[in-house]
């Protein structure tokens, strides 16, 4: 492999949906920026695993970077969502008492929100409780009320953003696991990849649950990362109406308690519980674990429909060690390397003013920003044949026929969705990568039908062999080989075994001496 070499003014490493904000904050202004992703997609570790919520603000202890950037993001989420064409429901969410001695417990999470500069939060009685989710336990004695609160889709925003950042100018190279950073005078200056080298003048670690890893390359060494786990259900979209806002217990000192949610997409999900792990590659579900999920979710909800779970999963948090806080700023003795480190909950929420308090750091790190004049912070939602009334389907069934070919039924996908996917400024080569940009296989087959399918296309597309074809990148291959001959071969082969019988038989047909 030939090694390429390039320069850059900011390196961003890990394109989850931190890394991928901040590397569309930095596309406004004029500036040269590679975005490196060690997986073969974007949003492939902690974003595609998650409660999928937008934070009130509240959890947080005043002062801390996770209570400001959580209630700046929130505020944010409409307007980023609006302009990229995003899926975002801003629904409120519930804090759920459900014995008495616990109103004091939402009596400090309200104090210490107001103090974060969370609006509106109110307890309310159970009757109000009931008015806003019929399905709540009856054991429920009141809630806090956070009216700011809300559900988006997280593979989708970092999806979006690193779209916008491509098509803004900044290069986002997939598949590039960091290997060392090279550090001159007190200055990261090389960034190295088994595929390129790039000088930079200053890099941005959003690397997640390995960024201590990318810190210790330039001699950090003031946190760890240790990874959280936590396990999810999901449930099928006929009870996706089973919940109308995001439902938290009273949360205990680990953790913010098992949620049961919808989904911006017309599921449901319940979870996570809380485990931490030393194995940052760990993400096997366990019977205990979901156990354990399965029975917070019913305390909240007892007549929860439990037999409609179509899928469970795990995702990984990014806990810092001693801080506990976010890790943002510069590392200790190397000024033009910053930290956006340790974003676990409510990273999602925070992740826009995240990026924005990078580019201030950077700025402050001596990174000219002049803004660009032709920057277009503008990315359309990409069509989708569900959300289609039949008057708009059958026109573009009319210019493209693929616009008529159901590839997967559960979600009603069509074919010109996935080729278009696959062709977007950032490249779709793997069939989590469809699914994530299309919900082909996100249904309640899981893939069962259309996996098949989709793989096809992708070869297809990519004239690349369907054994090439990946799940999520690496050795994840679909298809190891063929199992049958095709059915052409096969007839020709009999009937060079008939000729070799004619001939072996002075010239009488075999079936003839039968």
């Amino acid at each position: 492999m030939q090694l390429e070499m390039m320069s850059a003014d900011v390196v961003v490493i890990g394109a989850g949906v931190v890394g991928s904000a901040i590397a569309r904050e930095l596309s406004r202004f004029q500036l040269n920026v590679v975005l490196l992703e060690r997986q073969a997609d974007v949003a492939c570790g902690t974003t595609k695993a998650n409660t999928a919520l937008v934070h009130a603000g509240y959890d947080a202890d005043p002062g801390s970077w996770k209570a400001k950037l959580n209630v700046m993001g929130c505020a944010m989420y409409p307007r980023i969502t609006a302009e990229l064409g995003v899926a975002y429901r801003n629904t409120g969410s519930l804090v759920v008492a459900l014995e008495k001695d616990q109103v004091e417990g939402l009596r400090f999470l309200r104090d210490r929100g107001i103090r974060n500069g969370v609006p509106g939060l109110e307890i309310i009685p159970h009757g109000k409780v009931v008015d806003l989710e019929p399905n709540i336990s009856p054991a429920a004695v009141g809630a806090l009320w956070a009216p700011s609160a809300g559900i988006t889709n997280p593979w989708e925003l970092a999806i979006a953003c690193a779209e916008n950042a491509a098509v803004n100018g900044v290069r986002v190279l997939l598949s590039s696991p960091v290997i060392g950073i090279d550090v001159e005078n007190g200055r990261a200056s090389v960034v190295k990849c088994p595929n390129c080298l790039v000088h930079t003048r200053f890099v941005v670690n959003a690397a997640g649950i390995d960024a201590d890893e990318m810190s210790h390359m330039v001699g950090q060494t003031d946190y760890t990362i240790s990874p959280r786990k936590g396990e999810y259900y999901l449930y099928d979209k006929r009870v996706g109406g089973y919940v109308r806002r995001p439902l938290f217990p009273v949360p205990t000192p680990f953790s913010k308690g098992i949620v049961v949610a919808p989904t911006v997409d017309g599921n449901m999900l319940a979870g996570p519980n809380s485990q931490q792990v030393d194995d940052k590659h760990d993400r096997a579900t366990t019977a205990a674990g979901l156990a354990e999920v399965l029975s917070g979710a019913l305390k909240l909800m007892p007549s929860l429909p439990t037999r409609e779970s179509i899928t469970n999963f795990t995702g990984l948090r990014a806990v810092a060690k001693p801080a506990g806080d976010f890790v943002i700023g510069p590392a200790p003795g190397v000024p033009n390397f910053i930290n956006a480190a340790g974003i676990q909950s409510p990273g999602l929420t925070a992740a826009p003013a995240i990026a924005v308090a990078i580019r201030d750091l950077l700025s402050d790190a001596g990174l000219d920003l002049v803004e660009r004049p032709d920057f277009n912070p503008i990315r359309k939602r990409p069509l989708q044949f569900a959300e289609m009334p039949r008057e708009v389907q059958a026109e573009l069934m009319e210019k493209n026929p693929l616009w008529g070919h159901i590839i997967c039924r559960c979600e009603s996908v069509t074919e010109a969705e996935i080729v278009e996917a696959i062709h977007r400024p950032v490249p779709c080569t793997t069939l989590d990568g469809i699914k994530r940009r299309t919900r082909a296989g996100a249904g309640r087959c899981q893939g069962g039908f259309c996996g098949p399918r989709v793989t096809a296309i992708i070869s297809r597309e990519l004239g690349i062999p369907m054994e090439e074809v990946t799940k999520k990148g690496g050795l994840s291959r679909i298809l190891d080989g063929r199992t049958k001959q095709p059915l052409p071969d096969v007839e020709q082969d009999v009937e060079q075994d008939v000729e070799q019988d004619v001939e072996a038989d002075g010239g009488e047909g075999a079936l003839g001496n039968a």
